[in-house]
């Protein structure tokens, strides 16, 4: 039987950050994991789609400016483009992230790990051997999610795509259904369809990024069809099957054929298989914590579970947030020092409740933060949306000829503050981190003023909406 202060499930950037930030309080810690070290982001998610996605914006922005446009004579190098994705998916192989775990001092079990009971965690080992983990402070679960296929007749036998299939293609299918209106839906119908997929979109809802200000959804379906894709909206796909090809039948009857199809139908925590029910958990849910990161429910306060797995933000940059956070809460509990828990202290994950920032990387892109005009309204919030058209900031007019784009800023009109910022344009994402400093920081509208935006870039328009807002 082995020993450590703290054992970590799971080696994605969640665990790892949360493993590190323990170690490097002076505890001993073994991190399992049973795929690649890195996790979902380094080699399915995050790195490869971004790294498919890239290739197509820059080739758009280059066509949105009088000069470079003229220059642009072909299509993306679909060869390239592919390469270049394997490359950041480091060929998915996982040796530098291991060389970087063992630096850290870390302790790397291959195997599947599951609770046996109190700080008890058993690994069947890759080589079909048992190895049994026991913590003396804490053990944490940063298993993540996985892809959530509806239960759909004979959708199996359509060999689907899910969003790994769909981040590491080695070809690009002729034809490409995406079933789905979310985050990787519209940006794996953005990247596709750049590369010569052709793409058909089929999506329930009434519009695309349906959790996000309604414009910004709208912006980018209409980017999508001007760049060839059909979206199809109001549309339930109820049986799929192949045999050449892909065939979905849809709720009214009427037939849509592919060579391939991405189900982009959500994601449930990859808790069925951990042994949650030896310690009064339910396998298959979320791990409900508190802004210490401890399991609700869990008696003995051992047991800490963090990122995707808990639910609270299903976000790669929110995980690492909660790890870092709830790795040095364990530490701190560890050497017997009083916890930092004021509202925003160094010991509680707060902003995963109200300030989420997010980026969806479509062409054009979406940048958010923190509360949409909807949500704030619905809990309670007096609040004002100050709106403006980004294409008529003089740097964004620079960045791209006919640049279209809007903002949106949610203001806490009993405070003004802001409850959320919303942006949507090619080259937003960079404008981001500021928002989100303005959310999370509760700066008043008056201090804002003085924060002086640089001319002639698109951060101007933090003073457009000001003064919207003033009228």
């Amino acid at each position: 039987m082995d020993e450590f202060d703290v054992v970590v499930l799971g080696a994605g950037p969640t665990g790892e950050n949360l493993a590190e930030r323990a170690r490097a309080g002076g505890l001993t810690v073994a991190v399992v994991e049973v795929e690649l070290v890195g996790g979902e982001c380094s080699y399915w998610a995050c790195m490869p789609s971004k790294a498919l996605l890239r290739p197509a914006t820059a080739l758009g922005d280059a066509r949105r400016v009088a000069g470079a446009r003229e220059a642009v004579t072909g299509a993306l190098d679909v060869a390239a483009v592919l390469d270049r994705r394997d490359g950041f998916a480091s060929h998915w192989n996982d040796e530098g992230q291991v060389t970087w775990l063992e630096e850290a001092g870390l302790v790397l079990v291959r195997g599947h790990g599951r609770l046996e009971g109190e700080r008890r965690v058993a690994v069947e080992t890759a080589d079909g051997g048992r190895r049994v983990l026991t913590a003396r402070h804490a053990v944490a679960v940063c298993t993540g999610t996985r892809a959530a296929l509806p239960g759909i007749p004979d959708l199996a036998e359509a060999h689907p795509w899910t969003s790994r299939e769909a981040t590491g293609s080695g070809f690009v299918p002729s034809r490409l259904a995406v079933v789905g209106g979310g985050v990787v839906a519209c940006e794996m119908a953005t990247a596709w369809g750049a590369l010569g997929s052709e793409v058909v979109m089929l999506v329930r809802g009434s519009r695309l990024l349906a959790r996000m200000e309604p414009f910004a959804g709208e912006l980018v379906a209409e980017s999508l069809l001007t760049g060839g894709v059909d979206v199809r909206f109001g549309v339930s796909v109820v049986k799929a099957g192949r045999d050449d090809q892909v065939t979905l039948t849809l709720a009214g009857g009427e037939t849509v054929t592919a060579d391939e199809v991405l189900f982009a139908t959500g994601r449930v925590p990859a808790t069925a298989d951990l042994g949650l029910e030896t310690v009064g958990l339910t396998p298959g849910e979320p791990i409900e914590v508190d802004a210490t990161g401890r399991a609700v429910g869990v008696s003995g306060g051992w047991l800490y579970a963090a990122g995707d797995v808990n639910g609270r933000a299903l976000l790669t940059h929110q995980g690492k947030y909660q790890g870092r956070i709830f790795g040095q809460v364990i530490a701190d509990r560890a050497a017997g020092r009083e916890l930092d828990t004021a509202a925003w202290g160094r010991n509680v994950a707060t902003a995963d409740e109200r300030a989420v920032p997010q980026v969806v990387f479509t062409d054009p892109e979406v940048a958010s933060v923190g509360l949409t005009l909807d949500e704030a309204t619905r809990r309670g919030h007096r609040v004002r949306a100050v709106d403006y058209d980004l294409g008529g900031v003089a740097g964004a007019s620079l960045f791209a000829d006919d640049y279209r784009g809007r903002a949106r800023a949610v203001v806490d009109l009993d405070r003004e503050t802001l409850l959320g910022v919303t942006f949507v344009g090619p080259g937003v994402a960079e404008l981001l981190h500021s928002a989100t400093i303005a959310v999370t920081a509760e700066v008043p509208i008056a201090r804002l003023w003085h924060a002086v935006p640089a001319y002639p870039t698109i951060s101007e328009i933090w003073l457009r909406l000001l003064e919207t807002y003033r009228g």
